[in-house]
């Protein structure tokens, strides 16, 4: 990444807006200077940003490239559908998926991820020069990652599913197991998966058509980082405590959740998912198994997909998922109130159950004396997980 920007502004911003129907479609950038420069040239200026109104700023700030073959959007991550004008507007608006009707069931209260709305102030309060160097920042992680992108925008696409041989069965050890039901167990039948991403350094080459991933012998169930759970210190710090729990995992070195806060960049508003994934690909060695971490949405995923990548993510490359949901009490019966976006550690899954094994890092009774004790090992059927994560606004997880 360049370590200098430009510093007179132009007279007028290249940014190019979506409309209310139609998603902007920039050129392919087909290498890493070619992204430095769409992005310094599409942020937009100071003085543009302050007269500009809710709705253009979130066109703005979250701002969509094409990076080879695959579609990044600033905050959202990976897409297979570029947004539209309408639907940038529909995320920075409170998450229509609730809990409102559930009698006697108390809602919202947060426990720390960075909303839309609140990553689209955040970044339109900065100074052009360190709004390009955060996107830059961001950009840097999703270029590297551009590849898995890809496998898994094909894994999406295919939906091939080969037979998949037994493998010996982990007895699951963490606590608390949910029991999936019938109608939120998804079916365990594994599929294509896609192959490791080395991580990258700096500038790299476009990436060339490759053939579809092989299909790739998953464990019939798996689990990592057992013992390394921890619980949020702060109401709004799920990612610190997220973070501090796969970083510990991975270096045996156990940092403070404030010192995680401060390298996060979280605010009593949250933390940014882009900011957990840069941080995972800076910190630890994690990517060295797992390739490079990226941002993906999952709104075009279904409860099939998004567990067999986490049986690939957690079976083979034994790295941990950056789980991000509406922590609410429908997806987690544990739960004695609903709350808001939230950070899990996935660290685990059991094919036979169709469950998800996650760090639940919020412990409920800490913040509210009426609440339960919620933090420490969960199992939770792969479907509710999904929903749980197209239940938040961003629709999409840290891998």
């Amino acid at each position: 990444m360049p370590t200098s920007l430009p510093t007179v502004e132009p007279t007028t911003t290249p940014t190019a807006t979506a409309t209310a129907s139609q998603p902007v479609d920039e050129p392919a950038a087909r290498s890493w200077s070619e992204v430095v420069k769409q992005v310094t040239e599409t942020s937009p200026g100071d003085l543009q940003v302050r007269s500009a109104d809710k709705t253009e700023q979130a066109e703005s700030m979250l701002r969509c490239f094409k990076l080879d073959t695959e579609n990044y959007c600033l905050g959202l991550g990976f897409v297979d559908k570029l947004p539209t004008g309408a639907q940038l507007q529909s995320l920075v608006s409170p998450p229509t998926l609730r809990a409102a009707d559930e009698a006697g069931v108390e809602q919202d209260i947060p426990t720390g991820d960075l909303t839309p709305a609140d990553f689209v102030a955040q970044r339109a309060a900065m100074p052009k020069s360190t709004r390009v160097t955060a996107e830059l920042d961001e950009m840097q992680a999703a270029w590297n990652g551009r590849e898995k992108a890809r496998e898994l925008r094909e894994l999406v696409a295919s939906q091939t599913l080969p037979v998949n041989p037994q493998a010996t069965t982990e007895e699951p050890t963490p606590a608390a197991t949910a029991t999936p039901t019938a109608t939120t167990t998804p079916t365990v039948t594994p599929t294509v998966v896609p192959t490791r991403t080395a991580p990258t350094v700096g500038p790299s080459k476009p990436v060339p058509p490759q053939t579809p991933a092989a299909p790739v012998k998953t464990p019939a169930s798996a689990y990592i980082m057992k013992g390394f759970q921890t619980s949020q210190e702060k109401g709004y710090w799920c990612g610190p405590a997220t973070f501090q729990s796969i970083d510990w995992a991975d270096d045996n070195q156990k940092d403070t959740q404030a010192s995680w806060a401060k390298d996060l960049g979280s605010t009593t508003g949250g933390t940014a998912i882009s900011a957990m994934v840069q941080q995972t690909n800076v910190k630890t060695a994690w990517p060295k198994s797992a390739g490079t971490y990226v941002v993906q949405n999952v709104s075009d995923w279904n409860a099939q997909t998004f567990f067999t990548v986490h049986q690939k993510h957690l079976g083979v490359y034994k790295a941990p998922v950056i789980e991000h949901v509406q922590l609410l009490k429908r997806y987690f019966p544990y739960l004695a109130f609903n709350h808001s976006g939230h950070y899990q550690v996935g660290r685990g899954y059991d094919k036979a159950n169709g469950t998800i094994a996650i760090f639940e890092v919020f412990n409920e009774r800490r913040f509210n004396s009426r609440g339960n004790v919620t933090d420490g090992p969960r199992n939770i059927p792969a479907s509710a997980l999904f929903n749980a994560t197209l239940a938040n606004s961003f629709q999409n997880i840290g891998l």
